[in-house]
């Protein structure tokens, strides 16, 4: 996957390379997108990590991460599934 950055250093990844992650059409993805259901996150590399991102999109359960060296090359994705909180039961009645 080609990810590059702008002049604010903000990452830009291909939609149509994302879509494919997440098993969608390219219609579907930029319709999660315009209903606001693609959630995003950067974090950034500290200590023995300093120079990498991870870069997370989420969209309901399914979870797409990369590791980005320090020249924004992929060093590692995967995609994962959230799993809900377990539930609570109260057996005292």
């Amino acid at each position: 996957m080609q990810i590059e950055r702008d002049s604010n250093g903000d990452f830009i990844l291909d939609p149509a390379e994302l879509a494919q992650r997440f098993g969608l059409s390219a219609a579907e993805f930029r319709r999660h997108q315009e209903q606001g259901l693609v959630k995003s996150t950067v974090e950034v590399g500290e200590g023995e990590d300093v120079g990498t991102s991870r870069l997370s999109l989420r969209i309901g359960n399914r979870i797409w991460r990369a590791i980005l060296d320090a020249n924004g090359q992929v060093t590692r994705e995967e995609m994962n599934i959230a799993r809900g909180a377990p539930v609570r039961r109260d057996d005292k009645a």
